[in-house]
């Protein structure tokens, strides 16, 4: 095999074409690479991150949700004391309510039958004096006496 200038001409071009890869392109394309890399890993810490922050969101969602049933377990307790407080309150003005009617209705009924008793005495009144009109009238005789009486009494 000889070496020739055609093959020594090659090794030449071969060994600038390396140089000036070495020189200006390799850097280039070794920063291309590297500012791709750094890229990925900002992504990845990006994910992480966001990852970290979703669970960390989703902690503060759960929190959120316990103090809102929390929350609405205690407003459903008041409303329902305030129910009972307002249910009590009307059973109590009902009683209330009642106990003056029931009053009022006995004192209209003593008031009634102290009328319809003062309306007896003056019919009583009347019929005694109606009798003792009748029995002066008459003679006083004991069988006439004891018929006028039972008549008085039936009409009594």
């Amino acid at each position: 095999m000889e070496i020739n200038m055609t093959f020594l001409g090659q090794m030449i071009s071969f060994a600038i074409l390396v140089w000036f890869t070495t020189k200006f392109i390799w850097p280039q394309l070794n920063g291309a690479i590297e500012e791709r890399q750094k890229k990925v890993a900002e992504g990845l810490a990006a994910a992480e991150r966001a990852r970290a922050e979703l669970k960390d969101a989703d902690a503060k969602v759960a929190v959120e949700i316990k103090q809102a049933r929390l929350q609405a377990t205690e407003i459903i307790d008041k409303a329902q004391q305030q129910g009972n407080q307002i249910l009590e309150k009307a059973r109590a003005e009902a009683t209330s309510e009642i106990n003056r009617l029931k009053a009022q209705a006995q004192d209209e009924i003593a008031s009634m039958a102290q009328r319809a008793r003062e309306q007896l005495r003056e019919q009583v009144g009347a019929l005694a004096v109606r009798g003792a009109e009748k029995i002066v009238q008459r003679e006083i005789d004991p069988a006439a006496h004891k018929a006028l009486l039972d008549q008085l009494a039936a009409e009594i």
